[in-house]
């Protein structure tokens, strides 16, 4: 069966700006210097400017960036059983990099509206063993920060928020990431600023903080290369750095096409029996790295979509606090996210999309209501 929409096509955005990628490999083949040079540099300045913080630090992926704040913060410590708040609702990274930086994952349950971290079942999850909270800017949305960070505040608790799906996203005037100790995104290729491979950055306002990522970026190596610290290899590379600083320039402006074309999706939608989530009252706090919707039979119509050769995929299909990597005995059930985690799976959205593959999908989906 042929694929007619498929859920993401990376070859439309790349063709956008085709001749800008080439010209910055080729400036960096011609220089010679692949690991941790100018173009890094200059990424990670224009990087923290944006999103409106004093610095940040490339690293080799997402996962490594969360992993590495955990770490440099303090919030984790190796052997003492540390334990950090997050979402159920998340890819499982967000927890392994708890587990990898030695921290103890330990989950909340989600807002039934916006499916991101509920302050409310957070300060229930805390106990004498927290330190720290990550908060899941979850399909793009920005979590209640305001309210994540006063219960952090008065718990004494390190906030790091999984910006990987946000980027660009800005609630009460600041940026997504901009409002903990520290922030991780990533850059994988399908993320709104993604390269042409892998990549991460830490982000904050704490120098001595991305001071401390950039040694464990490198084994843990100061520049004598002597340390009692131990880190990862987990550098960005040049080609990534320069392939991002293109894609930077235009990350606001491919944003506001996802809000448009999810606003497509909400009013050609707005009568089926799919539960939409509720849009924010600021918008821009919201940039739609998947478009997310609810349906008791969704796997019904899941395959009627395929049958019709539109691609749709779930995010996320299985919840952490379930999996048996992060499952424990002192974790309670967390109804909300049990709820929607069988029923949500995600539309093809993304910035090069038409508005006739959006009008389409939507018109299949008015078919299916009417045959069930």
């Amino acid at each position: 069966m042929s694929i007619r929409i498929p859920f993401h096509d990376l070859k439309r955005q790349n063709e956008e700006i085709e001749q800008e990628i080439q010209a910055c490999i080729a400036g960096v083949l011609q220089k010679g210097i692949f690991i941790l040079g100018e173009e890094v540099d200059r990424f990670e300045n224009e990087w923290a400017e944006f999103c409106g913080v004093s610095t940040a630090a490339g690293v080799n992926n997402g996962t490594d960036a969360l992993e590495l704040a955990l770490t440099a913060s303090g919030a984790v410590r190796k052997g003492k059983q540390d334990e950090v708040i997050t979402s159920p609702l998340t890819a499982g990274y967000t927890a392994l990099a708890i587990v990898n930086a030695g921290g103890v994952p330990v989950f909340a349950d989600i807002d039934p509206q916006t499916l991101t971290l509920n302050p409310n079942t957070l300060e229930k999850a805390i106990t004498l063993r927290t330190r720290a909270v990550i908060p899941v800017h979850l399909y793009g949305r920005m979590c209640d920060m305001q309210a994540i960070c006063e219960i952090a505040y008065q718990y004494n608790l390190v906030v790091i928020e999984d910006a990987a799906q946000a980027h660009g996203a800005i609630l009460a005037g600041k940026r997504a990431g901009s409002f903990g100790e520290a922030a991780a995104f990533s850059f994988y290729p399908t993320k709104k600023l993604g390269g042409l491979g892998d990549g991460g950055a830490v982000i904050s306002n704490n120098p001595e903080l991305i001071d401390c990522v950039k040694i464990l970026r490198q084994g843990g190596h100061a520049a004598a290369m002597q340390s009692d610290k131990a880190g990862l290899n987990s550098r960005l590379d040049e080609i990534q750095a320069a392939i991002l600083r293109v894609k930077l320039r235009r990350l606001d402006e491919w944003n506001e096409r996802r809000r448009r074309f999810a606003a497509i999706y909400n009013q050609l939608l707005s009568d089926t029996s799919l539960k939409t989530f509720s849009v924010p009252d600021n918008v821009d706090s919201h940039v739609f790295h998947l478009y997310v919707v609810r349906q008791e039979k969704r796997e019904i119509l899941r395959r009627f979509l395929l049958s019709r050769g539109i691609e749709t995929l779930i995010h996320y299909p299985f919840l952490l606090h379930q999996q048996p990597l992060f499952r424990h005995a002192e974790q309670p059930s967390l109804p909300v996210a049990e709820s929607v985690g069988n029923e949500i799976f995600s539309l093809p959205l993304y910035a090069q999309i038409s508005r006739e593959e959006i009008q389409e999908t939507a018109q299949a989906i008015l078919e299916f209501e009417k045959k069930v």
